[in-house]
């Protein structure tokens, strides 16, 4: 799967958000201040022809965008990339980076050990 710049991404997470959009709809939800009608109209051009991020729908006089894959089919992706680059693809390498980094309590690290066992 390709990656996304940080535009790209914040204009798919708003389309999974709300499952299908116009261009007018994604830019309501972009914070103040917005961005630019043609610089959405252009990057969600470049996410449905040319990295196939989404689909359009003609309707009317203009495209309605919908998600070509699930968030998760995203997510999952992009953490095995991850994996796969900085942690030599060891699960286990990537968990105890995360839990050094965020100083996990003895209760967090519990209930990690509780999640990871009831996933046999």
């Amino acid at each position: 799967m390709k990656e996304l710049t940080k535009r790209e991404d914040q204009i798919m997470r708003i389309v999974w958000r709300l499952k299908k959009a116009f261009i007018r709809e994604i830019i309501e939800e972009f914070p103040e201040p917005k961005p630019h009608y043609n610089t959405v109209a252009t990057i969600v051009k470049i996410l449905a022809n040319k990295k196939g991020f989404l689909v359009a729908e003609l309707m009317g006089n203009t495209h309605q965008y919908r998600p070509s894959n699930e968030f998760e089919a995203y997510l999952n992706n992009d953490l095995a990339d991850i994996k796969q680059d900085y942690f030599g693809n060891s699960l286990p390498k990537m968990f105890a980076h995360f839990a050094k980094k965020e100083n996990l309590t003895e209760a967090e690290k519990e209930e990690l050990i509780r999640i990871i066992k009831s996933n046999k």
